[in-house]
């Protein structure tokens, strides 16, 4: 089994934070998104996972390809690290791990996550994992027939077609075909609104006979916007909550952590209200403050400030007490 996680755009949505670090390598409860991704993936998949193949922009930069081996590593995986300079659509994005596009696959977009107690049959053609929500017009959405098979793939529908949308990830049994579709759109230049679609390429497998149908997840985890990190942060931390979450080289002087909350190594709380639901990176220390429901990174300072659904980057030296404030690295104010 092999996984391709295509991530080269630059998550505007998230500036300024990934300014400075990729939008998937980003913190929720301590780990980046990607690393909680793959983790979950590992969770549902019944067969051993051999590469990991992750799609990047080649300005990344080395300490992120690094730490994306890592990540592979951690599951036990091979990572490979592979370019995508120019966005034309995720099936051309794909074809830059064609290389692993073998056998049983799992495509995986980088800025989803999950929860679900489903386990992954292997021995279908094709799963879409899917949510029920409550405005299909915002998603693309699968159509299913009376035995449970995905009829149709329809991207953002107008008109009500099914409530049942894609959350961005797709196990593939048949690789290679897979690959040999998304070749194809590439050959004969093939695009829908200007890109190279890859539900174009699902579609063009499903009529050639294979069937897909839904993998239905309880809980789909959006890390698009500040808000949605931070809530995904909270929700995170809730799940493992019955974990070890507060490193033992913490310093708590005249200080109350309310858990759930996920605490670094060499943190300093001094005077100060931490919880519930806030994550806290490596060698940040906190004084006088109240901080709640947010996300603050390594190397932090913050003093005599009251937080609360907020984020903050690396490096960054907060005072004050205006809430939801989001700072990207290197930042004071």
């Amino acid at each position: 089994m092999n996984i391709i996680i295509p991530m080269a755009g630059m998550g505007k949505r998230l500036r300024p934070h990934t300014l400075t670090t990729a939008k998937p390598l980003l913190p929720i409860a301590g780990k980046p998104i990607v690393h909680r991704l793959v983790e979950d993936i590992a969770k549902v998949c019944p067969e051993k996972i051999d590469a990991i193949g992750f799609i990047i922009h080649p300005g990344f930069g080395k300490q992120i390809e690094n730490d994306l081996i890592e990540v592979a590593k951690a599951v036990g995986a091979q990572g490979k690290i592979f370019y995508q300079e120019e966005a034309l659509g995720i099936s051309h994005a794909l074809l830059f791990a064609k290389e692993i596009i073998t056998g049983k696959v799992i495509v995986a977009f980088a800025d989803t996550l999950f929860r679900t107690s489903f386990e992954l049959d292997t021995s279908r053609d094709g799963i879409i994992w899917v949510q029920q929500v409550e405005d299909p017009s915002q998603f693309g959405v699968v159509k299913l027939n009376d035995r449970n098979e995905i009829t149709e793939l329809v991207e953002k529908p107008t008109d009500f077609v099914s409530d049942l949308a894609i959350i961005g990830i797709y196990y593939i049994r048949d690789g290679e075909a897979l690959r040999n579709e998304m070749q194809y759109l590439i050959d004969h230049d093939i695009k829908e609104k200007g890109e190279y679609q890859f539900t174009t390429a699902l579609e063009r497998m499903k009529k050639a006979g294979a069937k897909f149908v839904p993998g239905q997840v309880e809980e789909w985890l959006d890390c698009g916007n500040k808000e949605a990190m931070v809530n995904t942060n909270k929700r995170y931390l809730e799940f493992i909550k019955d974990g070890q979450l507060v490193a033992a080289s913490v310093k708590q002087v005249n200080s109350v952590i309310v858990p759930p909350c996920f605490i670094g190594e060499h943190v300093v709380i001094e005077n100060s209200v931490v919880g519930p639901y806030v994550s806290i990176g490596d060698s940040t220390r906190i004084g006088d403050s109240r901080i709640a429901n947010s996300i603050i990174q390594k190397n932090c300072l913050v003093r005599n400030a009251v937080l609360n659904n907020s984020m903050l980057g690396n490096f960054v030296n907060f005072k004050g007490k205006p809430e939801g404030p989001s700072l990207g690295d290197y930042s004071a104010n």
